[in-house]
């Protein structure tokens, strides 16, 4: 199965990343309920979370919590966000962006894709990237 995110981690398609390894991949998402808003996702393109390998899952979340970490430290927030939707892609993802509120759980409320602002999307990367290295 080939999804929109197994073309970005192929480099078919360009990302933004700010992490990558054997296994997991976390990259700036085209519409972002915020600034920083970061997809984690295995290479392996599995449809529903509910299907991943515990082991994989398990780094998964590893990867998140250092992402979210960073979105905290870089943006300041009170918190990061995190949320699993699944319907957009099939291809397991978790979403995790800057939150000092709720208003980032409702994704129809993002950035449309094409009207974000490319210097701040590759000031996160830049940012967010550099933060996550220390951490994982």
């Amino acid at each position: 199965m080939s999804t929109v995110f197994t073309k970005i981690i192929d480099g078919e398609i360009p990302g933004r990343f700010i992490y990558r390894d054997e296994t997991v991949a976390a990259f700036l998402t085209i519409e972002p309920v915020a600034y920083g808003h970061t997809l984690v996702v295995p290479v392996e393109p599995v449809d529903k979370w509910t299907d991943l390998p515990p082991e994989l899952w398990a780094h998964l979340n590893e990867v998140a919590q250092a992402v979210g970490q960073a979105v905290i430290e870089v943006f300041g927030t009170e918190r990061a966000g995190y949320l699993i939707a699944g319907f957009e892609v099939p291809h397991a993802h978790i979403h995790v962006f800057p939150a000092d509120d709720m208003s980032g759980y409702d994704l129809s409320r993002a950035i449309p894709a094409g009207e974000t602002d490319a210097e701040k999307m590759d000031a996160a990367q830049h940012d967010l990237s550099r933060a996550v290295e220390g951490k994982l």
